[in-house]
């Protein structure tokens, strides 16, 4: 980026010294000053994914769908009716939309670790596959 040491701690609003040590690997640099030097350079993942809306639908044979919220940006997941069977029945004592309601929390966190991960479909949303359940 062409920036100076002095530049980059001007913009980071740390140190010269901190940002030296930084470039050095030091292990004294606090993780703030670190996160503010990365996020300067662009290096920084501001991405989330939070579940506000409770809604879902249910369908019979493709799963479950809701929606994620990154942000001001909807976005849209899915579990696949299979998933559900395989992972969430509970032996199959459960019905699709009990499993789903039971394991929402553990479904929910499934779908993020694929949205950060960007393990996302052609149109941008997350679906979750029993394949990809370990």
């Amino acid at each position: 980026m062409k920036l100076t040491q002095r530049d980059l701690a001007a913009l980071a609003k740390v140190s010269t010294p901190t940002v030296s040590r930084f470039e050095q690997a030091a292990k004294d640099v606090q993780l703030s000053s670190a996160l503010a030097i990365l996020d300067v350079l662009g290096m920084t993942d501001r991405r989330t994914l939070t579940f506000k809306d409770k809604e879902y639908s249910y369908d019979i044979g493709t799963g479950v769908a809701f929606w994620g919220q990154d942000g001001a940006e909807r976005v849209p997941c899915q579990i696949a009716r299979e998933a559900l069977d395989d992972h969430f029945s509970d032996g199959g004592r459960l019905r699709p939309r009990a499993a789903f309601e039971k394991h929402r929390d553990a479904i929910e966190a499934l779908a993020r670790r694929k949205y950060l991960r960007a393990q996302l479909e052609s149109d941008g949303s997350v679906v979750i596959r029993t394949n990809e359940i370990v």
